[in-house]
């Protein structure tokens, strides 16, 4: 018999791990790490974006219900506006903690759950995202374009 595998405790004590993993991530994307800024500035929300997802994991609040608004989030939204960051860089940067967030879960799940079922989500997830962030640079690409004409 398998043993029970709990997603929000394995999160809770691989946080920093998980955290490291997506700060490697980062740095090796040149868009990303071409924005300067210290491993407190890049990664200083992190710590209480897994809190929230923790706790809505243990919430068992029903999928597509809204979670209580995260003021972390917010105020990581703003920031990274103001260090220039556009809207595709941050879903490029929300992929890398997703994909880092799955490589943790793989690593501790052994035989509880099956790694090809964990891969598919995976792979899912990242392809769903990589998508939104094209979708998110042509749009800007498009809406400055259509600026220019404007302004023309």
């Amino acid at each position: 018999m398998a043993k029970e595998f709990d997603v929000a405790t394995t999160l809770q004590y691989e946080t920093q791990q998980t955290i490291d993993s997506w700060y490697a991530r980062v740095n090796e994307e040149p868009e990303l790490s071409a924005v300067p800024m210290s491993r407190e500035d890049r990664c200083g929300h992190l710590p209480e974006v897994f809190r929230d997802l923790v706790n809505r994991l243990r919430s068992q609040l029903p999928l597509g219900k809204s979670a209580l608004a995260s003021e972390a989030e917010k105020k990581h939204g703003r920031l990274r506006r103001v260090q220039g960051y556009t809207p595709a860089m941050m879903v490029a940067e929300s992929r890398m903690l997703q994909v880092s967030i799955f490589e943790t879960l793989q690593q501790h799940v052994e035989e509880t759950v099956p790694r090809v079922l964990l891969l598919s989500v995976m792979v899912i997830a990242d392809e769903v995202d990589s998508q939104l962030a094209q979708a998110m640079s042509s749009y800007i690409l498009e809406a400055k374009s259509d600026a220019k004409a404007i302004a023309a």
